[in-house]
């Protein structure tokens, strides 16, 4: 069985249309590519109760739950406090971060800032070449900075851990209508009921008009489902197979 994840973004200026949310579509592409199967993505304002019920759901229902947003030195950001609201544990501030935060910044440092420094109680520190926005995990939760770059060098330096067995997969671009092909579809999931199929109608492109995508985590499995497919088609119909 794939190990599952739920993605929570958090952020007023997601919602709101302000910025666009990238990081989603990061986490999903590449805890694909480790195994790791995605199943739900929710966008929530920054409101500590809402996170604090959100990540907790989260927590129970997926193997991992990734947060992003809400961790800086401002007044909207409150996902530490929601989420260690959510586990009913106090926040606390983390000598590490703080000793790194004081050395670093020397007198600048202010009390808004030294709020980076906070945690749930219980937290552990991950990524912590970069100690004023590591990563912080608490029980199956990873908390990341919102700014897409730092995210990405953050979820980079940690993903091994996530990595479970590959999806295999196979891209077939049909030259036919998702019309035509829906029954050859329908009757290859009867054949491979565990096969993981995709239909994407493309418009405006000359050469094909539907992507069907076919995933298995058994190469074998998901090779005898490509060769029934291609066998179901009209000989005519397939423009290419990655």
């Amino acid at each position: 069985m794939s190990k599952t994840a739920g993605i929570i973004i958090i952020g007023n200026e997601v919602l709101s249309g302000k910025t666009q949310d990238t990081n989603s579509h990061f986490l999903c592409v590449e805890l694909r590519r480790l195994g790791v199967e995605v199943q739900k993505i929710s966008t929530i304002q920054d409101e500590i109760d809402l996170i604090g019920e959100e990540v907790a759901y989260f927590s129970k229902r997926f193997d991992f739950v990734f947060t992003t947003g809400g961790v800086g030195p401002t007044h909207d950001d409150v996902t530490i406090e929601g989420i260690a609201r959510g586990f009913s544990v106090p926040v606390v501030r983390h000598p590490e971060i703080e000793n790194r935060m004081r050395q670093r910044l020397g007198r600048d440092v202010n009390e808004a800032r030294l709020r980076m420094a906070n945690v749930p109680e219980g937290a552990a520190l991950l990524a912590t070449e970069a100690l004023f926005a590591p990563v912080i995990n608490i029980h199956n939760v990873y908390i990341f900075p919102g700014i897409p770059r730092i995210l990405q060098e953050r979820f980079d330096a940690i993903k091994e851990r996530f990595r479970g067995e590959p999806y295999f997969l196979k891209n077939v671009f049909v030259r036919y209508g998702e019309g035509v092909i829906a029954s050859t579809l329908n009757d290859l999931l009867v054949k491979f009921p565990h096969l993981l199929l995709g239909s994407y109608p493309v418009l405006d492109l000359p050469d094909y008009k539907v992507k069907v995508t076919l995933e298995s985590k058994d190469s074998d499995y998901l090779e005898g489902a490509l060769k029934t497919l291609l066998a179901s088609l009209p000989q005519d119909a397939v423009h290419r197979i990655d």
